[in-house]
């Protein structure tokens, strides 16, 4: 049985820049930390790469998790899409607030495709990490949608 999603799994290229974003901006919160270096069968096995060797940071938020990870080995390729290609596409972060969040992360650095977009009933914008990943902020204004985005 599923019971919900657990965390989102982010490939970055320096973990400390990712920790300075997602921790310290963001405000995520740090919750374990591990590294191997081509010596972990186990971890080969799991995730299917022979000789392995990362970092990683697990991240907590009020209801899921940021997993964020730097592998040295193999060697790591970049191909980020758009939002529209196939694979991940980008992972929503709910707001209150969402002109004062807009606002603290440009004055922050991160990037967006243009100001907060009022739908009424929500708002939402996209934007990227340091790495280019894509990140939704998103208000649900209307109390009665609340429930509808929880199914």
């Amino acid at each position: 049985m599923i019971v919900g999603i657990h965390h989102v799994a982010i490939s970055v290229p320096d973990l400390d820049v990712a920790l300075a974003f997602y921790r310290d901006t963001l405000g995520f919160a740090v919750v374990e930390r591990s590294a191997w270096n081509r010596d972990n069968p186990l971890a080969d096995r799991a995730i299917g790469l022979p000789e392995s060797a990362a970092k990683m940071a697990m991240l907590a938020a009020p209801n899921a998790f940021i997993e964020l990870w730097q592998y040295s080995n193999p060697e790591p390729l970049d191909r980020r899409g758009r939002p529209c290609d196939h694979g991940y596409a980008h992972f929503c972060l709910q707001v209150d607030g969402l002109q004062q969040e807009y606002d603290r992360l440009v004055s922050a650095g991160m990037k967006f495709v243009g100001p907060p977009v009022d739908f009424g009933v929500a708002g939402a914008i996209y934007g990227k990490d340091p790495f280019g990943n894509t990140i939704e902020l998103y208000e649900i204004r209307e109390p009665s949608r609340a429930q509808l985005e929880r199914r």
